[in-house]
């Protein structure tokens, strides 16, 4: 596992070449409005040659809405695939009627976990839950699992410590758990928890976390953890979940779904998950491929806005990103280390800008590498990314 890091850290640490995009380009004006295609597809993008490293924005534009609506059952990637939705991007919950079939689990960002008192919980959110929606997207895709996230919050330490050292406590949490599924007829949770703790108590967390999927499992229902990355971004150090805790969890949960985006920062612009970064957060993991098929690969559907003059950095959507396309006309560039496209604009007051966003060809590449490695992916999140994307899966 060192020498492992030490490549990582060496790759790294070369920094990531990026070709010199073109002035003329970020200075063209408009001289006219690039098209969009409103029909529907009959090929998937794949056999229609639109996934390359030369792409050019004008042909996103023309494109992104051009899904295949007559293989949108069928599915290209073998592993389990998890996508979240949340309700400040609706156009989430219609990708996922539509794209059901290329899912095993769809997690809604719905609930909130609190602790009201000894051996009292509540789950908060529950005014979010769409019932309607839910029976659509069961009735387009059999055997979807419908697992909303979990989280845990406003917990203090004492709270932790409380719940954590107390059998009583953490049954009483389960409990909770499994009746909230019961009653709106939820498949599980994805439950996210690790990061809250920041490292303290982590063998108290194994434990509790042992006992809450013993209780879901007993009624039937799908455990899956949320997991920081492996190798902190930026280093090559390890991170707060590694290689001990998935071993420890990886006999009783269903699933880890992996924050393998949002590598660089502010003050560092670069790649939302470089290429090596993301396989060694695998490799670290699970060196001997012995659970693979229980890593989701985490892909980020939304992008990065960096401004080069302010140290500042947005997170951008697809519409917005067909938006800059429209009035800028960039050059995509490929950077081939961290194999995703970079683009440079203009702003008139505001200086130059630095955009990461996902294409075709770097959401296949990660793909391809979730392939080798034996592992799903999980998509952060279905209502930022373009629909033409759904194709690949």
């Amino acid at each position: 596992m060192r020498v492992l890091l030490d490549v990582l850290g060496l790759a790294l640490a070369c920094g990531f070449v990026h070709a010199t995009l073109s002035k003329s380009d970020a200075k063209k004006a408009a001289s006219k409005t690039l098209l969009e295609k409103t029909q529907l597809a009959d090929r998937p993008v794949q056999e229609r040659g639109l996934v390359v490293m030369d792409v050019r924005a004008e042909d996103v534009v023309l494109e992104y809405r051009s899904y295949c609506s007559a293989r949108v059952r069928e599915r290209h990637f073998d592993g389990a695939v998890l996508g979240y939705v949340t309700p400040w991007n609706g156009h989430g919950y219609d990708v996922a009627k539509t794209f059901g079939s290329k899912f095993t689990q769809v997690s809604p960002v719905w609930l909130q976990l609190k602790r009201r008192g000894r051996e009292m919980f509540e789950v908060t959110g529950l005014h979010d839950v769409d019932q309607g929606w839910m029976r659509a997207v069961r009735k387009n895709a059999k055997g979807l699992r419908i697992v909303p996230r979990l989280l845990f919050e406003d917990w203090t330490y004492d709270d932790f410590r409380s719940v954590l050292d107390s059998e009583d406590e953490i049954e009483e949490l389960g409990k909770t758990m499994v009746q909230v599924a019961k009653d709106q007829h939820f498949d599980g949770f994805v439950v996210e928890v690790w990061s809250q703790l920041l490292s303290q108590k982590q063998a108290g967390l194994v434990h509790m976390l042992t006992h809450v999927a013993e209780a879901l499992h007993q009624a039937r229902l799908l455990a899956v953890l949320v997991i920081p990355p492996s190798v902190t971004p930026g280093t090559h150090q390890l991170g707060m979940f590694t290689h001990k805790e998935f071993e420890q969890l990886a006999p009783v949960l269903d699933g880890f779904s992996l924050m393998t985006y949002d590598y660089s920062t502010a003050q560092q612009p670069g790649p939302n998950a470089p290429l090596s970064w993301v396989r060694a957060c695998v490799q670290v993991l699970d060196p001997k491929s012995k659970w693979r098929s229980k890593i989701l690969l985490g892909l980020n559907f939304y992008g990065m806005d960096y401004s080069a003059s302010k140290d500042a950095r947005e997170p951008i959507v697809g519409s917005r990103y067909i938006q800059m396309l429209k009035e800028h006309r960039p050059q995509l560039v490929w950077d081939s280390q961290a194999a995703e496209h970079v683009l440079e604009y203009k702003k008139s007051r505001g200086g130059r800008h630095i955009v990461f966003y996902p294409t075709l060809k770097s959401v296949q590449v990660r793909l391809d590498l979730a392939r080798e490695l034996g592992v799903g992916a999980s998509i952060w999140e279905l209502g930022q990314g373009l629909d033409y994307f759904y194709d690949l899966l």
